[in-house]
């Protein structure tokens, strides 16, 4: 298994409806003695569609092994609740109480995504970033990721900071990298923070003022 996140929904923070107050962003200007990068890697993922346009073929059914609890996770996610498909997901994904099928796993994060479950664009971006049972595509990693962070998702947020970071289907740049590791932390992913200051010790003060000028002013986009 990879390291992962700690997150219920691989990948996903759940953040609920409460605000969190921007203006405890932190400045993080604090420069460490040495540079350390944070990988925002999620977990074991999945597959989302063929390249082609026609459909593949569905899999065979597999056997259940977690007893009467995955059973009731199975129920609901095909009476079409958006969790439960994001939670069989991940015990597809993870092999926990069924049999480890990546196939079967993107099948239930895609029908989340779909229904705009965060955790499960999150999932679908992670799988786009990591190419795994899917083919490598940062574009489509960049787009989920954005899905996500258009709902506040801290860990959507983090993704976007590792893509600008790196100059993965974007214009690298430190300080959207900051601006996303901010976001991130200020929404509760500790982790993003270590981040955000390892990104700091690379920029200039007056760099770093404008990352957190941007976080500040951040807002989703109007639907």
């Amino acid at each position: 298994m990879l390291e992962v996140w700690p997150s219920r929904c691989v990948g996903c923070l759940k953040l609920g409806n409460q605000p969190v107050d921007i203006n405890r962003l932190s400045l993080g200007m604090a420069h460490q003695a040495r540079y350390q990068r944070v990988t925002f890697v999620g977990c074991v993922l999945v597959s989302f569609l063929t390249s082609s346009c026609t459909a593949p073929p569905p899999s065979p059914p597999q056997p259940l092994i977690g007893g009467p609890a995955v059973s009731e996770v199975l129920k609901h996610a095909q009476a079409g609740d958006p969790n439960a498909q994001n939670e069989l997901g991940i015990l597809y994904s993870e092999g926990r109480g069924l049999p480890q099928n990546y196939l079967e796993a993107r099948d239930w994060f895609k029908k989340a995504a779909d229904q705009g479950h965060a955790g499960a664009q999150v999932n679908l971006g992670t799988l786009y970033s990591l190419g795994r049972g899917a083919p490598y595509s940062d574009h489509m990693a960049l787009f989920w990721f954005q899905k996500a962070a258009e709902q506040r998702n801290a860990l959507a947020f983090a993704k976007l900071g590792m893509m600008y970071e790196r100059g993965r289907a974007v214009p690298q740049s430190l300080i959207e990298a900051h601006m996303w590791y901010n976001l991130s932390a200020a929404f509760g992913e500790k982790r993003a923070a270590e981040s955000r200051d390892a990104v700091a010790t690379q920029m200039t003060p007056g760099q770093i003022a404008e990352a957190e000028r941007r976080a500040k002013k951040w807002m989703p986009k109007q639907r």
